[in-house]
């Protein structure tokens, strides 16, 4: 592409871009490349963290990936996955709007967005895996550091915790640890309150990524 830099914010990352991504492939590629780029430089890949921790838990867990991109997991592990995103050339990997998957309701142990909560409609993909999450089953989200900074524009990751947590979940482990990216993880209650109120959720700031 030369000089030139397209900008790719998965704040805007929703049924309009399904709609322009499914006409023009190529425009899913290029954002990949720029969240790829990206990566690239940082000392760990949070779906390397999500990977180890899938290795510890049992092989018969059927996983659910949100946003699969290269589907690294479902290439990674001995469980069942279920590679979701947006577009895909790939057979493996199911082409489809995150917010209504094919996937039964209660048919999954372990439900993954890494890096992938895209759009301003992102509750409509959590709300989903809590649909496909089995009781007890696993929520893990990692997403980019910055988004979570009060301080810069970002999202109070306690009340993204809380919210979740009045979705219908459980909140076990919040990591800091990593420089560039932060990994919450939470487990589906057993009981769900069918009259819940309704969600305050934060908004997430805006991820750019830049191709040049």
């Amino acid at each position: 592409m030369g000089k030139e830099i397209a900008l790719f914010s998965r704040e805007n990352l929703g049924k309009e871009a399904l709609n322009y991504f499914r006409e023009d492939s190529s425009l899913f590629n290029l954002y990949h490349a720029g969240y790829k780029t990206q990566m690239s430089n940082w000392p760990e890949q949070p779906v390397n963290v999500i990977i180890k921790w899938l290795k510890k838990q049992s092989p018969s867990f059927i996983v659910a990936d949100f946003g699969c991109g290269e589907a690294r997991i479902a290439k990674s592990v001995k469980n069942t996955v279920f590679s979701l995103d947006l577009v895909s050339s790939d057979p493996d990997v199911i082409a489809c709007d995150m917010a209504n998957t094919p996937l039964g309701s209660a048919s999954a142990d372990v439900a993954v967005f890494c890096l992938s909560l895209m759009g301003t409609n992102y509750q409509t993909y959590l709300e989903e895996a809590c649909r496909v999450l089995k009781p007890g089953g696993w929520l893990l989200i990692a997403e980019v550091k910055s988004r979570f900074d009060p301080n810069t524009g970002g999202a109070d990751p306690e009340k993204f915790s809380n919210a979740i947590s009045e979705l219908g979940f459980n909140s076990v482990k919040r990591d800091f640890s990593n420089k560039m990216f932060i990994l919450f993880y939470f487990t589906k209650k057993e009981k769900q309150n069918s009259k819940r109120k309704e969600i305050e959720w934060p908004s997430l700031k805006p991820c750019l990524y830049k191709r040049r």
